[in-house]
């Protein structure tokens, strides 16, 4: 009964953690500034924090089913 709102957290998780991550990582590739006005290196190392940590619970999420 309780595995259905697991797998939406876990899907929620992992979908936003894998969207960030290509996203990042497209901008970085590119040259262009994750976010304005704060240094390249900081943002995109904070967006790729938040990308692994948010997959990181995704994948915790799917396995306490």
């Amino acid at each position: 009964m309780e595995s259905g709102p697991a797998i939406f957290a876990g899907l929620v998780f992992a979908l936003f953690g894998g969207a960030l991550l290509v996203w990042t990582g497209t901008r970085v590739r590119r040259g262009e500034p994750v976010a304005q006005g704060v240094s390249q290196v900081a943002s995109a190392t904070l967006a790729g924090a938040v990308a692994v940590v948010s997959l990181g619970l995704g994948a915790y999420c799917l396995t306490r089913l």
